[in-house]
């Protein structure tokens, strides 16, 4: 019946006889008080506060029986059963002759007809059940050798999936009531042969020691092998590779006997969240209770034991070492049953410590474990006094009573490593929210000192203007009455002339009059000087004061400059609407003045038939574009960009930018000199429209690597520098950044782009905030990352990474999240490139890119950039270290 093939070896039953006289009832092995009433409830740990309660649990037996073999049938042909079964009223019948009988009640009698599935749900299944809520369980096949112990409990099921015995049936039910997130399964699988407990899953592992709490009196097995479970398949495999080690023999009673006890332990912890509601009725705290809520973790052990079966010598036919085996294994069956008659009888003294048996077994019986024990019989009547001494021991086990206990703790380990997690996390969070609120304080101080200093300015030169004016007015006044004083004096000597001496006596009382008016004159415009003086003194007062108080009135300049931002917001959306009414009306005026301007020169009329031909719409327009160069000559094309009629070079540039798309063109372009064309176009003009095409022609070029070289000869990523620097228009910047970001993926032109600020100007464009223009930075700053690290590896570069020397750490992991997929994926790549080189660690950590990548290595939408980070996240040293003192985990 056994399913193995081990090594030819003998064994010997030596079977003690059972009495059936005086059965008391049990203990445990450690306390000799009666049993706790049924209705005990089970108990919480003692990490919480409350004492230790068991629950009585009896050992619960079930009888089953083995259908006749084929020898049986021969041989017993003439003879009935030795055995009756009545599972309806749960008894057995032993026949002692033709007319007499005794009978037994089991708690379960399974007939020859009873599936494996029957015999898992009436035996093992309430024990897998307990286990699971925390409880030590114990399920144990006894009986003769070749009555189905090993096909009941250890039978795989490979050909018959109906067939599957109790240790495969139990691991699905465990498999399918937990959570692999947070619970854990340990198997071990051992086996008990010549009083020597072995590994079966590393055989080399011969002799392990049992050891005894001497506190609690718990039995381990520190030296076994423990593997964690996480699917059947691997628990499949791992029962194959026990069985193939576990030691089997021919005998005259079975073709494989078991050669040794076969014990599987199953180590279950559970985490339940929260404590029970029974538990927590009882808190006087309820307060507590409700906001300190910490998982428990519960443990379980299931242990399966698939004993050796007895036999007798002059019915097995042992001989030799198959002798020696048989009486290893009948002395430990015999220490096993004066155990259990210990327990039954209620001795003072167990002998747990006879045989290696039973004290792998000492909770099993009389402890604190949920036992089912399964009898296996045959019915042949020659072996009816095996049969007799099987269903003996049955009956002693049910007197055996257990003391339940649950076994449940609080996972304080679990709840601190989170709770830690979280506070780096925050902490980390705080600083970053602590200076970019530094920064915008800094950046509105500087502002409003800005806007002081401007104002300052401007009212000293008003002061000044007025000052100039009334001085002004001043030499005026006094010009006007030097004038009316000589004017009056040459009346005065014209009629003192006439008049004699009268008139020379009112000449000189007039005289008197004009000195006294002057003076009054002359002291009013002093005063007006004084007190503008003064006024000027009283407004510095005033500015010195408001610098004074600048620091103070934070939160008025905050004010201010909330109502700044949305006055200019708004200009900036009139602006726009006043430019998109603009090219509006452009675009409808351009189609009829094109053929006009075209006209004016007669080496204009070049274009007349290109003209004609962008009126056509569709795919017929860009073909008639492509082959532009073919009907009138890519070289008057070109020529045309030097045009001075500003709609006849806009036109050029435009068709330059069309071909400039088609890559069969670009050598052509770059070969009649439209590269250097181009970019004198973006030096020499200040037309937004012309610069953002001829950008959009130069990015269109500089997709070819020579190209690239070219364009960095003839300077032209310091001149897309400046351009995108004085360039406001989101288009124009696209155009820009596109161009840029072809040249960050050449290798070559690394150092050049950071020595003539093409990645400040990059870096520069992000103000815009046009998804766009931010998604064409996100690309060259993944290209620059991607060589840098590709530069790393091969050994040509050293040091950080020049975007991290630049400044540019802090906006890619502020858009490491983006909300637009294109950006988002392009900012992970570069910080997975970033991270590659081990001297960039360190500033990464600082600043805050070690939680993304930890987000990328989880939750990346695409694998190959989740798998870059997860590889890079391992690998790093510097992260590694990091991540255990943040205890995460990839």
């Amino acid at each position: 019946m056994a399913q193995r093939n081990g090594a030819q070896r003998g064994a010997v039953k030596v079977d003690r006889p059972f009495s059936s006289s005086a059965l008391r009832p049990s203990s445990s092995f450690k306390s000799r008080q009666p049993p706790p009433p049924s209705n005990v409830r089970r108990s919480c740990p003692s990490s919480l506060g409350a004492p230790d309660a068991y629950v009585s649990g009896r050992v619960r037996v079930a009888v089953r029986l083995r259908p006749r073999n084929t020898e049986e049938l021969a041989a017993d042909a003439d003879f009935a059963d030795c055995v009756e079964l009545q599972p309806e009223l749960k008894r057995l019948k032993l026949r002692k002759n033709n007319w007499d009988s005794d009978t037994y009640e089991f708690d379960e009698v399974l007939t020859e007809f009873a599936s494996q599935k029957r015999v898992y749900e009436v035996v093992a299944k309430p024990v897998v059940e307990s286990v699971l809520n925390g409880y030590n369980g114990t399920v144990m096949a006894y009986g003769q050798t070749g009555t189905g112990k090993t096909f009941t409990l250890g039978r795989l099921g490979d050909e018959d999936t109906s067939a599957r015995g109790i240790m495969v049936r139990a691991m699905e039910d465990i498999l399918a009531n937990i959570s692999p997130q947070t619970d854990s399964i340990l198997v071990s699988y051992l086996q008990l042969y010549m009083e020597a407990i072995q590994d079966l899953l590393n055989p080399a592992n011969d002799n392990i020691s049992i050891v005894e709490d001497p506190k609690t009196g718990d039995v381990s097995l520190p030296g076994a092998t423990v593997v964690e479970i996480h699917e059947h398949h691997s628990f499949m495999e791992l029962l194959r590779l026990g069985e193939a080690h576990r030691v089997a023999a021919n005998t005259n009673l079975n073709t494989e006997s078991s050669r040794s006890h076969a014990i599987l332990m199953v180590h279950i912890k559970r985490s339940i969240s929260g404590r029970e509601s029974d538990f927590s009725s009882e808190n006087d705290t309820p307060h507590l209770s409700s906001t300190f809520n910490p998982p428990i973790l519960r443990k379980g052990k299931l242990v399966i034991v698939d004993l050796a079966g007895s036999e007798r010598i002059h019915k097995s036919g042992s001989e030799g070492h198959m002798l020696e085996e048989a009486k290893s294994i009948n002395l430990s069956l015999s220490a096993l049953g004066k155990c259990i008659n210990a327990l039954a009888e209620n001795s003072a003294h167990v002998p747990v410590r006879d045989s290696k048996l039973t004290r792998l077994l000492r909770d099993s019986f009389g402890g604190t474990a949920r036992t089912s024990l399964i009898v296996t019989i045959g019915p042949s009547p020659r072996h009816r006094a095996e049969t007799a001494s099987t269903i003996l021991f049955g009956q002693r086990a049910m007197k055996v009573e257990n003391m339940l206990k649950i076994k449940e703790e609080f996972d304080y380990k679990s709840l601190s490593r989170s709770l830690e997690i979280q506070v780096d996390k925050l902490i980390a969070d705080n600083e970053r929210r602590q200076k970019a609120f530094e920064d915008e304080v800094e950046r509105i101080t500087l502002q409003a000192q800005k806007r002081i200093s401007e104002a300052d300015r401007n009212y000293t030169e008003a002061l000044e203007r007025e000052r100039m004016k009334c001085q002004m007015d001043y030499m005026e006044s006094i010009k006007m009455l030097e004038e009316k004083w000589v004017t009056k004096q040459q009346k005065q000597g014209s009629n003192g002339f006439i008049n004699g001496s009268h008139s020379g006596e009112g000449h000189v009382g007039y005289s008197s009059e004009e000195v006294l008016k002057l003076k009054d004159l002359l002291q009013n415009e002093t005063r007006l000087r004084m007190a503008a003086e003064e006024e000027i003194a009283n407004f510095n007062t005033r500015q010195q004061f408001s610098k004074s108080e600048a620091g103070g009135n934070a939160d008025v300049f905050k004010l201010y400059k909330m109502l700044e931002d949305e006055t200019h917001e708004k200009k900036k959306l009139e602006e726009e609407v006043v430019f998109l009414r603009s090219q509006l009306s452009q675009l409808t005026f351009e189609g009829g003045q094109a053929r006009s301007c075209l006209d004016r020169e007669g080496t204009r009329s070049v274009l007349t038939g290109t003209d004609s031909r962008l009126k056509d719409g569709g795919n017929e327009e860009r073909a008639s574009i492509a082959n532009l160069h073919e009907q009138v000559g890519l070289h008057k094309i070109l020529s045309l960009l030097e045009s001075e009629d500003a709609n006849v070079r806009m036109h050029a540039v435009k068709v330059v930018a069309n071909l400039a798309a088609e890559e069969a063109n670009q050598e052509r372009i770059v070969e009649a000199g439209g590269l250097s064309s181009l970019l004198m176009l973006l030096r020499s003009f200040d037309d937004e429209t012309i610069c953002r095409v001829a950008a959009g022609a130069i990015a269109n070029l500089a997709m070819n690597e020579a190209n690239q070289e070219l364009i960095m000869v003839q300077g032209g990523i310091s001149l897309l520098a400046v351009t995108a620097s004085d360039a406001e228009d989101p288009q124009t910047l696209r155009m820009i950044a596109g161009a840029i970001a072809n040249l960050c993926g050449n290798d070559k032109l690394q150092m050049r782009l950071r020595s003539e600020g093409g990645i400040r100007a990059l870096l520069g464009m992000v103000r815009c905030r046009h998804p766009d223009v931010l998604c064409q930075v996100a690309r060259g700053i993944a290209n620059f990352a991607k060589c840098e690290s590709r530069a790393s590896t091969q050994g040509t570069k050293t040091g950080r990474s020049l975007l991290i020397e630049d400044g540019a750490l802090p906006w890619i992991v502020q858009n490491a999240n983006n909300e637009a997929s294109i950006i988002r994926r392009h900012i992970e790549l570069a910080l997975c490139h970033m991270a590659q080189h081990e001297v960039n660690a360190k500033d990464m950590i600082s600043g805050g890119a070690l939680w993304e990548l930890v987000r990328i290595s989880r939750d990346c939408s695409r694998d190959d950039i989740r798998a870059l980070a997860r590889r890079t996240l391992t690998l790093s040293p510097t992260f590694q270290a990091e991540m255990r003192r943040l205890r995460i985990e990839v």
